[in-house]
């Protein structure tokens, strides 16, 4: 079981992660245990509420990615390793620092934006 003390750096790590995407989406939430990002002007993710969202729990950290439980095709290809941190269609739950993992949620992350800010500019729905 991680202690709190990791779990903290985890939810770090991962809000950096997410960061980088708050200009093109913008922040719900930027707390302590909680961050959000938005979606873009997708009418598939405005349903959803939330492009990503990251939640410090007791034993855990959870990521839930929307984009992938709109479009699972998304989730083609992704690592088993990947795969085993996945609890339900979209979210990730990680208790230590993981690069290749981190790495990896961060590709899809990003392919899940570029997919869904497509079909914004399109007017294309999943």
């Amino acid at each position: 079981m991680a202690d709190r003390a990791q779990l903290n750096q985890v939810f770090d790590e991962l809000r950096s992660q997410l960061k980088k995407y708050a200009p093109r989406l913008g922040e719900g939430a930027n707390e302590a245990e909680q961050y959000i990002l938005t979606p873009p002007d997708s009418p598939a993710l405005r349903k959803m509420g939330f492009f990503a969202s990251l939640q410090l729990r007791k034993n855990y950290v959870s990521f839930h990615l929307a984009p992938v439980y709109v479009d699972p095709t998304l989730l083609e290809g992704i690592s088993p390793a990947l795969k085993k941190r996945m609890q339900g269609k979209s979210c990730f739950n990680f208790a230590q620092i993981d690069p290749a993992l981190f790495a990896e949620i961060d590709h899809l992350a990003a392919r899940s934006l570029e997919r869904f800010t497509t079909e914004a500019t399109s007017g294309a729905t999943p």
